[in-house]
Protein backbone atom coordinates (compact mmCIF):
# COMPACT_ATOMS: atom_id res chain seq x y z
CA UNK A 1 0.00 0.00 0.00
CA UNK A 2 3.05 2.51 0.37
CA UNK A 3 4.01 2.02 -3.14
CA UNK A 4 0.41 2.54 -4.07
CA UNK A 5 0.26 6.22 -1.98
CA UNK A 6 3.66 7.05 -3.11
CA UNK A 7 2.75 6.24 -7.10
CA UNK A 8 -0.48 8.32 -6.41
CA UNK A 9 1.21 10.99 -4.95
CA UNK A 10 4.35 11.77 -6.97
CA UNK A 11 1.77 11.87 -10.03
CA UNK A 12 0.00 14.52 -8.57
CA UNK A 13 3.10 16.90 -6.77
CA UNK A 14 5.26 19.58 -8.92
CA UNK A 15 8.37 17.82 -6.52
CA UNK A 16 7.92 14.16 -6.89
CA UNK A 17 11.44 13.84 -5.77
CA UNK A 18 10.60 15.51 -2.15
CA UNK A 19 7.33 12.54 -1.51
CA UNK A 20 8.13 10.53 1.50
CA UNK A 21 5.92 7.55 2.56
CA UNK A 22 5.89 5.90 5.94
CA UNK A 23 3.83 2.88 7.08
CA UNK A 24 3.28 1.58 10.22
CA UNK A 25 1.21 -1.80 10.32
CA UNK A 26 -0.56 -3.47 12.36
CA UNK A 27 -2.58 -6.72 12.29
CA UNK A 28 -5.76 -5.12 11.28
CA UNK A 29 -4.70 -1.72 10.46
CA UNK A 30 -2.29 -0.01 8.55
CA UNK A 31 -1.24 3.65 9.36
CA UNK A 32 0.18 5.14 5.80
CA UNK A 33 1.79 8.89 6.49
CA UNK A 34 2.52 11.06 3.30
CA UNK A 35 5.08 14.32 3.75
CA UNK A 36 5.20 16.19 0.61
CA UNK A 37 6.83 19.79 0.67
CA UNK A 38 5.07 22.80 1.48
CA UNK A 39 4.44 24.25 -2.06
CA UNK A 40 2.72 20.61 -3.25
CA UNK A 41 0.34 20.27 -0.16
CA UNK A 42 -2.22 21.92 -1.71
CA UNK A 43 -2.29 20.00 -4.61
CA UNK A 44 -2.15 16.43 -2.51
CA UNK A 45 -5.46 18.12 -0.88
CA UNK A 46 -6.99 19.10 -4.05
CA UNK A 47 -10.24 21.53 -4.02
CA UNK A 48 -12.39 21.05 -0.75
CA UNK A 49 -10.47 17.95 -0.28
CA UNK A 50 -11.08 16.37 -3.27
CA UNK A 51 -7.50 14.36 -4.30
CA UNK A 52 -7.08 13.58 -0.34
CA UNK A 53 -10.31 11.89 -0.75
CA UNK A 54 -10.31 10.32 -3.62
CA UNK A 55 -6.51 9.20 -2.60
CA UNK A 56 -8.05 7.51 0.63
CA UNK A 57 -10.85 5.85 -1.48
CA UNK A 58 -8.07 3.79 -3.64
CA UNK A 59 -6.70 3.00 -0.59
CA UNK A 60 -9.43 1.46 1.15
CA UNK A 61 -10.24 -0.42 -2.13
CA UNK A 62 -6.71 -1.61 -2.19
CA UNK A 63 -6.95 -2.86 1.86
CA UNK A 64 -9.92 -4.44 1.74
CA UNK A 65 -7.93 -7.11 -0.25
CA UNK A 66 -6.28 -7.54 2.40
CA UNK A 67 -8.25 -7.67 4.80
CA UNK A 68 -7.04 -4.14 6.27
CA UNK A 69 -8.24 -0.80 7.57
CA UNK A 70 -5.83 1.90 6.28
CA UNK A 71 -5.51 5.64 7.87
CA UNK A 72 -3.63 7.84 5.38
CA UNK A 73 -2.07 11.15 7.07
CA UNK A 74 -1.16 14.05 4.95
CA UNK A 75 1.74 15.98 6.66
CA UNK A 76 3.49 19.17 5.53
CA UNK A 77 7.51 18.25 4.95
CA UNK A 78 8.35 21.95 7.20
CA UNK A 79 6.04 20.65 10.14
CA UNK A 80 7.28 16.88 9.78
CA UNK A 81 10.87 18.61 10.50
CA UNK A 82 9.65 20.15 12.80
CA UNK A 83 8.05 17.80 15.19
CA UNK A 84 10.89 15.50 14.44
CA UNK A 85 13.47 17.48 16.09
CA UNK A 86 10.78 18.02 18.99
CA UNK A 87 11.14 13.72 20.30
CA UNK A 88 14.68 14.17 19.75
Amino acid sequence: MKELVKYLARAIVDRPEEVIVTEVEGDRTSIIKLRVAKEDFGLIIGKKGRNAEAMRTILRAAAAKLGKKPTLEIVEEEKAAQSSERTV
